[in-house]
This record gives structure tokens, C-alpha cells and sequence, in this order.
């Protein structure tokens, strides 16, 4: 079992921290069918722009599941280490570094992926988390900042000397954004030389892409991203097909209905006035993974209450 510091998690397959994607509620949901872990969103390091109600939301919240992760972005040590502070008082228990994200407004900062062409800064601030935090650090990274400059396994080894605690790592190079595919190599190799637990990412969506990546790179653990929008319910289904050996059971169609309403209806309450707005994004990758038709996604878009887009909601889910 997959254990980061002193945590040992219910599951080695974790929900990957995405922008716009994992809120809490999602995060809860998710925690609930087998999520090992879920992180939040990316924070800015800068605590002076904590202010938003985005921001306020990133930050952990009471009635999340342990351990609680929190993602920081940044690239100024002094920086990160006071928002990483912050975030442990107001409950964080593991904060990740993001140094993995390749979106240009991330990267145009130097942050993300891109302080990866940075050795002495890498050291710097992840020097300046572990030695002021007593909870464990953990680290985010691509396979290199380009194709030509894959040098995962040296920043690996940095954090692994600065006592960072487990290593996430996507089998892409800044370079490669999300275009291509992704490569399990270079995460292979990581793995044969550092100590400390790593996490593949990158190209994740099937029982069969597990198995693969469990067997090839002999990681300690797998990070799913894109394919849990809409199908929170995947976890369940990987963690008991990995455990048995046998295909994956699909989660029944009433299941899925009643764990939609309930999510959209959490997130009504948690973003009050927002929720309408925000609820959309995600009833629309529920309803892909649904098959739903075009004309009766737009016919809840259309709902301009949280009431009626319940209402709407569950009048499309009995029909399908």
C-alpha cells in the first residue's frame, strides 16, 4: 500500500490535482468510490491574492477526508514556504509542489514545469518547505522541460536529498504539453533509483494501462486525471478489478444517477450563488460519459435556477 509520511492511503491510485476541475465536492465524491488521495487545485503562492472566493475554495476544508492535500505553484522559496505555512493552519496535512504544470500563463512565470531547467532554485525552494513544515512535502514533475532535456531523475534525486516526501511524475516533458503520448521510461528509470514512493501520471484510463505501468515501471503508484471527469465512480471500478484481477464491473446506471444529483446539489450548496455556473462544466462530462444527447445537455444548460437545473437534471437521467 502506497504510504506518504506518516499516511498510509486506502489506495494507490490518486486523483490528480486539475485547474477548473477538482473542487471539493468533486474531491469528496471522489475520495468516497476509492480515491487514495485527492489534491486541490493549484494556489498561487502569493497569499495576498487568497482573497477570491476561487482561492478560498482551494484551501482545505474541514469536512475533507484525511489525509488533506493542498497544491502550490510558485517561484519564490521564501513565498512558497509562507503559503504552505498558511495552508497547514488552516488544515492542509501534505502540501505538493507543483512543478509539473505546462500552461503557458503557469510557465511564462517561471513556475510549473519550467523551474525544472532550474537545478539551484529547485534545491532552494524545496529546501525551504521541508526544513520549516513538519507535515510531508510532496513534488510534482514532467519527465524534463524539453524532449531533448529529460532530467526528471536528476531533480528526483534533489528532492529525494531535501527530504521530499513521494514523487509524482508525468510522462510528458514541458515541451510536449498534453500533445503525443505519454512515455513510462524515463518514470521507470526514476523508479529504480530513488527510494522514496513514486507516483506515475500521464495517459491513464484503463485497468490495462494500470497493470502495464505497475508492471513496467514497478512505481509505487497511479495518478488519474482527465478520464475521472464525469466518472467519479472509476475509482471503484479500478480499485476492484486491480484487487481481483478480473475485468472491470461497471457501476451500476442507478449509481451513477443518484451520485450525479447528489454532487451537482453539493455543489449548489458549497459555491452558493456560483454553484449554477460551475455545476454546468461537470454535468456536461457526466452526461458524455453518459452518451446523452446534445439537445438535452442544452436543455439543462438552459436552467437558470438551481431548482430547475435539479429539476431538469433529474427529468434527463430518468429518460436515459
Amino acid at each position: 500500500m502506497l504510504t506518504i509520511g506518516p499516511y498510509t492511503l486506502k489506495s494507490n491510485i490518486l486523483l490528480a490535482p486539475m485547474a477548473g476541475i477538482t473542487d471539493p465536492p468533486f474531491r469528496t465524491i471522489c475520495r468516497e468510490f476509492g480515491a487514495g488521495l485527492t489534491t486541490s487545485e493549484m494556489l498561487t503562492s502569493d497569499i495576498d491574492l487568497w482573497d477570491s472566493p476561487k482561492s478560498k475554495a482551494r484551501l482545505p476544508q474541514a469536512n475533507e477526508a484525511e489525509p488533506r492535500s493542498v497544491q502550490i505553484a510558485g517561484t519564490d522559496p521564501h513565498a512558497m514556504a509562507r503559503a504552505a505555512e498558511f495552508c497547514v493552519d488552516k488544515g492542509a496535512q501534505i502540501i505538493d509542489i507543483n512543478m509539473g504544470c505546462p500552461v503557458k500563463k503557469v510557465c511564462n512565470a517561471a513556475a510549473g514545469s519550467a523551474l525544472m531547467q532550474d537545478k539551484i532554485k529547485v534545491r532552494a525552494i524545496l529546501k525551504a518547505l521541508t526544513s520549516k513544515l513538519t507535515v510531508p512535502v510532496t513534488l510534482k514533475i514532467r519527465t524534463g522541460w524539453s524532449r531533448k532535456n529529460r532530467n526528471a531523475i536528476e531533480i528526483a534525486q534533489i528532492a529525494e536529498q531535501e527530504g521530499i516526501t513521494a514523487i509524482s511524475i508525468h510522462g510528458r516533458s514541458r515541451e510536449d504539453g498534453f500533445k503525443g503520448f505519454a512515455e513510462y521510461e524515463t518514470i521507470r528509470q526514476l523508479k529504480h533509483l530513488i527510494q522514496i514512493p513514486i507516483i506515475a501520471n500521464g495517459d491513464i484510463t484503463t485497468i490495462e494501462d494500470i497493470r502495464f505501468i505497475l508492471n513496467y515501471t514497478d512505481v509505487d503508484g497511479i495518478m488519474i486525471g482527465r478520464v475521472a471527469r464525469g466518472r467519479p465512480w472509476i475509482f471503484k471500478e479500478l480499485n476492484q478489478s486491480l484487487e481481483s484481477g478480473l475485468a472491470i464491473v461497471p457501476t451500476p446506471r442507478k449509481l451513477q444517477h443518484s451520485t450525479i444529483y447528489q454532487h451537482v446539489l453539493s455543489l449548489h450548496q458549497f459555491f452558493s450563488t456560483q454553484g449554477l455556473q460551475i455545476a454546468r462544466k461537470h454535468i456536461g462530462w457526466y452526461l458524455d460519459s453518459l452518451g446523452v444527447s446534445k439537445q438535452n445537455k442544452l436543455f439543462i444548460f438552459g436552467a437558470t435556477t438551481p431548482a430547475q437545473q435539479l429539476e431538469y437534471l433529474h427529468e434527463v437521467l430518468d429518460a436515459s
